[in-house]
């Protein structure tokens, strides 16, 4: 194993051209809702989660078979089969099923890490333990990539790269400043994630829409095993 191996966090997908990822594994990071959910679907049986950038790409596969996925501004976009809350992906509604999905944020931080990334995974809070048990074996850099909120930085996917950072000190060499500006928030809220959360834009918005249960879901940890990669158009389960 490389005793090179860098760790960075990009804090949000408008400065992701500023990383060299080539030869990176980036993990995408949106913990209010859209990874948690892919991560969650994923681990109730999903066959693959298909991300695109825009509503009107979903109908593209509406003669398919497929269950369709669409939320803008956290709600769920009218005339689809449902958004990216959480509870949309259980084993019963989501099992061996194909789901096309798009989101406000974290779709659009996906397809821009698939442009150029060695390889993409997907983390919340829910595989945590999972995802950076993985990690310390992959002989790779590995960029944490925030989709924050419509290009804006944001507290819960900074939280959520912190925890990782946390977890992955001492199997990598170097760390920029963003790294560990988020494990020191992270260190800051991590024995009350919900508490420290409600200062944020994100949960505020979230609040209003009255989903708190979505919240609080989003915030457990390890309840989930798999590991989401990107193959091809399709997000499936990592099984190497």
């Amino acid at each position: 194993m490389s005793a090179k191996r860098t760790i960075e966090v990009c804090l949000t997908p408008a400065l992701i051209d500023l990383y060299a990822i080539e030869n990176s594994i980036v993990v995408v990071i949106d913990v209010l809702r859209a990874t948690s959910s892919i991560v969650y679907g994923i681990d109730n049986g999903a066959k693959a989660i298909i991300p695109v950038a825009q509503v009107e790409e979903c109908l593209n596969y509406s003669d398919k078979g497929y269950l369709l996925a669409a939320e803008r501004n956290g709600e769920v976009v009218k005339g689809y089969d449902f958004g990216n809350s959480p509870f949309s992906y259980t084993k019963e509604k989501v099992a061996e099923k194909t789901i096309v999905l798009t989101t406000t944020n974290g779709t659009k931080a996906l397809h821009l890490a698939q442009r150029r990334a060695s390889q993409v995974v997907i983390g919340s809070f829910l595989n945590l333990q999972a995802l950076c048990n993985w990690l310390k074996t992959q002989d790779q850099d590995v960029l944490l990539l925030c989709a924050g909120w419509k290009d804006q930085f944001n507290l819960e996917d900074t939280l959520f790269a912190g925890a990782v950072v946390r977890e992955l000190r001492k199997d990598f060499s170097h760390f920029d400043d963003s790294s560990v500006a988020a494990e020191d928030l992270y260190n800051l809220a991590k024995d009350d994630l919900r508490a420290y959360l409600h200062k944020s834009s994100h949960s505020q918005r979230l609040a209003d829409l009255n989903i708190e249960e979505d919240v609080k879901f989003c915030l457990q940890l390890n309840i989930c095993q798999a590991i989401p990669v990107l193959k091809g158009a399709a997000l499936v389960a990592l099984t190497d």
